[in-house]
């Protein structure tokens, strides 16, 4: 049984009186988010699919006419056979599953011309749907490159549609893109295939089935057949509508009568259509002589290299580390002063009272306590984007694989390990691209194990406080944070082991990953990240942290103290103080007294509001990258006995409670989502807490038993 050489769809052109609509379809790795970037610049809206922690990217391109385009960017997938979330995803907007996005008018597909018979694989089956699609050939220089001739002419006549030679990263083919893409009318494809008479019957009543009972287009509803005929084709996602029973039934009868035979019903309809698309590459790919090892083959043999490959990776994290605390503090010195000379105008302007303290050290000294880190949290976010868009990231996972799977896990879970340097919520959103549910689930238990960009502020002032003298030296600054990273990681690690031994167990999957070509940074693409990272920041400092640093202001100055009261008398009494009272038997084993326990209290909002909460607690300001004042002023601080409150084992102690402690309310809604309930987060919740303070317990009294 052969589909048509030639489909139509009826009304698949989008009238011309409204804005198409176009998605964007790719694999992993083919430069679909350089395409995009390229073709909506700064004119894109990031969110979440209601209902899954899947990123949804939305935006503007212009044609050459200056007439708007709107363009979805799906997630990467290789096949429309879902095996991940993200690929469901895919899927459901091109089908139409999604009552949250409506189906769009077009596909923009973009395929790797160094891989195209793989590419060519999703591909073959977008063009089942019958849809008006445009084909974008990316990465002609590498292909070239490797020897390879790529007959654009030959693919265009084969297929029957549009199809573009790009190099998205230089912006070339761009021009001629905008063009296909704003004409009135697309042609649709030649596309026939032959489907396997055994599976061909089956095919026939799945199609028919869906277009009675889930009111599919005739197209569509034999693409949908053939994709329930796969076996990787069982993952749901919410917000996707689900089959109705009959259809369920004939697919179940089907695969149960194929069982009792024997008979290989999704390998066939796989090997059906690569025998295709190979007659289609024979015609198209012209290989030109004997070609030798690419720059990339020759990179990857340093890289990735047993021993290399190590050292490689240590001096990436290194100057990572040394970025961080060598470039960042300028313009932290600068925004500091900024925030500083608004806080004296405001005094300067103001009567004193409670208005202008709670504008001065509320607000400004709240908000400015955090925002000072910017740069730093900045230059984190530079390094990843960078080392994403190089291609280098892939082959950390790599070389990664080894010793992940003697946590059982695989090197694929390294990468949104890696990415929850910067954030724990994208490498949780990371998770989606791991097929096997109970590697995702112990990946997601473990991510915020890593130290996060927002536990910077506050190792850097526990750093501060820890060395004697007015500033820290650069290598054990270096050093402490290297130290407190190394030991979030061989946390993550060693609870992915307990977890895959006793709660989820199962074998390490096999790690298949391609290694992407080592390309230049797209300057455009990493501050287009950077600023995005930026933004989500500086709005949450904005809201967030302000509305809590406002509150804290407010729980600190009243009920008011009696006339004549010293500020610790007002702050024990205030409504933080007894809060901060009522834990204090719970944390005073860790050497924590109530006015720490105000700013766990406070940071379990976001992690980072502890500096703003310390400063508002001890009534000062940090000024520079070694927050000189709120250091002075924890210095100072006194246990009434006496004793010194911040000694150099509280310090390190207090930056060990932070390392395994889930304080972000963010990460727990995310890992609620992620997982459809309550169970896990709370789960997580209580395991990284408790280890916390079991660990402080530890580290504390045995540093009080030896003298430290």
């Amino acid at each position: 049984m052969a589909l048509p050489s030639h489909i139509s769809s009826g009304s698949a052109n989008p009238s011309s009186s409204r804005t198409p609509v176009y998605a964007l379809v790719g694999n992993p790795n083919c430069g679909k988010s350089t395409l995009f970037n390229a073709l909506t610049g700064l004119k894109q809206k990031v969110g979440n699919y209601p209902g899954v922690t899947v990123e949804k990217k939305v935006g503007t391109a212009y044609s050459q006419h200056g007439q708007p385009i709107t363009v979805i960017d799906l997630p990467g997938a290789y096949s429309l056979a879902a095996r991940s979330p993200d690929e469901a995803v895919t899927r459901d907007v091109l089908l139409g599953r999604r009552a949250d996005t409506a189906q769009p008018d077009r596909i923009l597909c973009i395929i790797d011309a160094t891989n195209l018979e793989r590419n060519l694989y999703l591909v073959h089956q977008i063009l089942d749907l019958g849809r008006p699609v445009i084909l974008v050939v990316n990465m002609m220089d590498l292909a070239a490159e490797a020897g390879l001739n790529i007959r654009i002419a030959r693919l265009e006549h084969e297929l029957g549609l549009p199809v573009i030679a790009c190099e998205a990263v230089n912006g070339k083919g761009l021009i001629d893109l905008k063009l296909a893409m704003s004409r009135a009318e697309l042609p649709l494809a030649r596309h026939a295939w032959d489907i396997p008479a055994a599976i061909a019957p089956a095919v026939a009543e799945l199609q028919a089935s869906l277009a009675a009972n889930d009111a599919k287009p005739p197209l569509v509803a034999r693409a949908e057949a053939l994709l329930l005929l796969t076996d990787q084709d069982s993952v749901r996602v919410a917000g996707s509508t689900p089959l109705h029973a009959r259809t369920e039934e004939i697919l179940r009868t089907w695969q149960k009568r194929w069982e009792s035979e024997g008979t290989d019903w999704s390998g066939s309809l796989v090997n059906s259509r690569y025998e295709a698309i190979g007659r289609i590459a024979a015609e198209v790919v012209l290989q030109s002589g004997e070609t030798g090892p690419t720059a990339s083959d020759k990179i990857d043999a340093v890289v990735t290299h047993p021993v290399w490959g190590w050292l490689v990776l240590g001096a990436v994290m290194t100057l990572l580390f040394l970025s961080i605390f060598t470039l960042a503090e300028y313009p932290m010195n600068f925004i500091d002063t900024q925030m500083a000379a608004l806080s004296d105008w405001v005094k300067s302007a103001m009567a004193p009272g409670d208005l202008r303290d709670l504008i001065t050290s509320g607000a400004i000294g709240g908000v400015g306590g955090v925002i000072v880190f910017l740069p730093q949290i900045l230059i984190l976010f530079f390094f990843i984007g960078l080392l994403e868009s190089t291609g280098y990231m892939a082959r950390a996972a790599f070389i990664m694989d080894r010793l992940m799977s003697r946590v059982g896990l695989n090197g694929k879970s390294f990468i949104p390990l890696l990415s929850s340097y910067a954030c724990a919520i994208p490498g949780i959103m990371a998770t989606r691209t791991i097929e096997d549910p109970k590697d995702r689930l112990v990946t997601i238990l473990v991510a915020p194990l890593m130290s996060c960009s927002a536990r910077l502020p506050v190792y850097l002032l526990m750093i501060a406080a820890l060395v004697p003298g007015d500033r820290v030296p650069l290598l054990t600054k270096v050093g402490i944070m290297i130290f407190m990273y190394a030991l979030g990681t061989f946390g993550a690690f060693g609870f992915a082991w307990l977890f895959k031994r006793t709660l989820l167990k199962g074998a390490p999957p096999l790690m298949i990953m391609e290694l992407p070509p080592y390309r230049m940074p797209r300057v455009k693409d990493v501050a287009l990240h950077m600023l995005e990272r930026a933004w989500i920041f500086l709005r949450r400092a904005g809201t967030v942290i302000l509305g809590i640093s406002i509150v804290l202001w407010f729980l600190s100055a009243y009920p008011k103290a009696p006339e004549g009261a010293t500020d610790q008398q007002q702050l024990a009494q205030s409504f933080a103080g007894r809060a901060g009272h009522l834990i204090e038997p719970v944390i005073k084993p860790l050497g924590f007294d109530w006015q720490i326990g105000i700013g766990l209290i406070s940071s379990f909002a976001a992690r980072e509001v502890f500096v703003s909460t310390i400063g508002v607690v001890f009534n000062a300001e940090a000024k520079d990258d070694d927050t000189a004042p709120l250091r002075q002023a924890m210095l100072a601080a006194k246990w009434p006995d006496g004793r010194a409150l911040f000694t150099p084992l509280v310090c390190f102690t207090l930056m060990i409670f932070y390392v395994f402690a889930m304080q972000c309310m963010s990460t727990i809604a995310v890992v609620k989502r992620e997982t459809n309930g309550w169970k896990w987060p709370l789960f997580q919740t209580a395991y990284m807490t408790g280890t916390a303070w079991v660990l402080s317990f530890i580290v504390f009294q045995a540093g009080t038993a030896l003298g430290f």
